[in-house]
């Protein structure tokens, strides 16, 4: 977990846009972690759905060829590569359950290679160009935490971040560090995506890194692409932005260090944990 012997994790995450195939996108991503693990990083997370277009623009059933098993070809790929490079991984898939039955899901695999679990999707959006519904299955998982080499990691994905509860749960279960995966474009979420971040950061005191697609995928949808804005960012148990956001319109990958001993000193300072009230919070747990 350590850095030249102090508590810090390197960490990277990713953005780009679609390249029109596949396989380039794969190589594309192997590229950014053996760039990313020259530079010292020790964990790297990729954007949302990262090996494929994001293909919510429409409704197809096409694109349910680019679902595959938590275990699949896909991660097993990188899963070797984890252990080559001796970096954690998250590997944002479509996972295919069965056919006919698919989640929007992150895998989580360890420096070591080994596949530690997988996060599914709870929050499932059906809006314009963000047709989901058509392609996923809400997650039904729970809000797992798994004990990797840099740390407790947590995993949230893209449209879940405007849900306080689920950042909570991870909080609870023990999360030092939460990856939120998105493909978010301009418009009603600009603001959103500057205060959710951080409000999530510091209600729960840990990091949360945010990798988003950057770029307008018109190879793929043509007049009806979207510009996803990128400008990921790496956000303190402080709220405070980890050295720069990402670029709004270039592909990047983006590695930041993460003072661990920056969880306790938040969470000594603002008891947030001991002062909740869950026995009052009456109308959560109503439909």
């Amino acid at each position: 977990m350590s850095v030249s012997g102090s508590n810090i994790v390197r960490a990277a995450i990713t953005q780009t846009t679609w390249t029109g195939d596949k396989e380039s996108m794969l190589d594309k991503h192997e590229k950014f972690a053996r760039d990313a693990a020259a530079d010292g990083a020790q964990v790297i997370s990729f954007q949302e759905l990262f090996y494929g277009p994001y293909f919510g623009i429409t409704e197809d059933k096409k694109y349910y060829a680019y679902a595959e098993p938590s275990d699949g070809p896909i991660v097993q790929r990188f899963a070797k590569l984890a252990k080559e490079l001796n970096m954690v991984m998250i590997l944002p898939i479509y996972e295919e359950e069965m056919p006919g039955l698919y989640y929007n899901t992150a895998v989580i695999v360890d420096s070591d290679g080994t596949i530690l679990g997988q996060y599914r999707k709870h929050h499932i959006p059906h809006l314009d160009r963000f047709w989901e519904k058509f392609y996923f299955r809400p997650g039904n998982m729970g809000y797992p935490v798994f004990d990797t080499a840099v740390g407790k990691i947590g995993l949230y994905i893209c449209y879940d971040r405007h849900f306080p509860e689920g950042w909570r749960e991870l909080g609870l279960n023990g999360a030092e560090i939460v990856f939120n995966p998105n493909a978010t474009k301009p418009g009603l979420s600009n603001r959103l995506w500057e205060v959710e971040g951080p409000a999530a950061a510091v209600a729960n005191g840990y990091y949360v890194l945010q990798p988003n697609r950057v770029g307008r995928e018109d190879n793929e949808y043509g007049e009806l692409a979207v510009d996803f804005y990128g400008t990921s960012q790496v956000i303190d148990p402080r709220g405070n932005f980890v050295g720069e956001r990402g670029s709004g319109t270039d592909e990047e990958v983006m590695i930041r260090d993460l003072d661990m001993d920056m969880v306790r000193q938040m969470r000594d300072d603002w008891q947030f944990y001991r002062d909740r009230r869950p026995d009052s919070y009456t109308s959560i747990p109503k439909p």
